[in-house]
């Protein structure tokens, strides 16, 4: 069964290319910024990015953000972001490895729940979502968008 483990600084080149591959977004953007976005991400007080690797090859990846609340006694909030497993790697274990490591970190962050979003059509994204513990329609999502 594929394992999943916090990204280092060395992930970046293996991350890049695992995201060209993805269908949501293929670019991080600005290129020339990546490293510098990259290790801010890694230093930041309550984030997490975990990747499950195929052998020298990162197959799967994700990252959870967690924020403190005042309400629900105190515990916190997770988010799951950027969910993205290699093409020929789905189905094996590997985006349910990291899935499973961030949510374990946000119960021992004290998360009383963690919230993902989708944008995906592709009812077998959200059976996977599903099958990892995540309710469907249990809240509204809302989107506001930068201004162009």
């Amino acid at each position: 069964m594929p394992r999943a483990r916090l990204a280092q600084a060395s992930d970046l080149a293996g991350l890049l290319a695992l995201f060209r591959l993805s269908e949501v977004s293929s670019t991080a953007q600005p290129p020339d910024r990546a490293e510098h976005i990259w290790l801010d991400t890694l230093t930041r007080r309550g984030v997490a990015v975990f990747v499950s690797d195929a052998g020298a090859q990162i197959a799967a990846t994700c990252m959870l953000i967690t924020a403190p609340n005042l309400l629900r006694s105190g515990r916190g909030h997770g988010f799951l972001e950027n969910v993205v497993t290699h093409p020929e790697f789905r189905g094996l274990g590997y985006g349910r490895a990291v899935v499973r490591a961030a949510l374990t970190e946000a119960w021992a962050r004290d998360c009383y729940h963690v919230l993902l979003q989708s944008g995906r059509k592709d009812p077998r994204v959200h059976r996977f979502y599903e099958s990892c513990g995540f309710e469907p329609g249990a809240r509204t999502a809302y989107v506001a968008k930068r201004p162009t």
